[in-house]
């Protein structure tokens, strides 16, 4: 094999990694919003409902769909919670998470 033929191989197995370790850092994330959002909510089952909000997570690319999940369950919950609350909340549990995935 040549070298030209390893570092596309090695850039390919690295690219996978990273794909699957920011997946990995998301559901992370994705499971403590739940577990936040269920506390303020009263959810007597929060581990069901962080369940939810990593499947919510599927429904697109990007972050919109947790984020619209959670503000029509605080809607819906009569929770009183800003938009850039959530998404305050959103990047502190990403941060949180990809420093447990990745190790920083």
């Amino acid at each position: 094999m040549s070298s030209i033929d390893e570092r596309g191989n090695a850039q390919e197995t690295k690219f996978v990694l990273d794909a699957a370790q920011e997946f990995k850092a998301e559901a992370k994330r994705n499971k403590a919003l739940g577990l936040w959002a269920a506390g303020l909510l009263g959810k007597s089952d929060a581990d069901a409902y962080a369940l939810e909000v990593i499947k919510a997570d599927m429904e697109e690319v990007g972050d919109d769909d947790v984020f619209r999940k959670l503000r029509r369950d605080f809607d819906d919950g009569n929770c009183e919670i800003s938009d850039q609350a959530i998404r305050d909340r959103m990047a502190v549990e990403l941060k949180a998470a990809r420093e447990a995935v990745y190790g920083n």
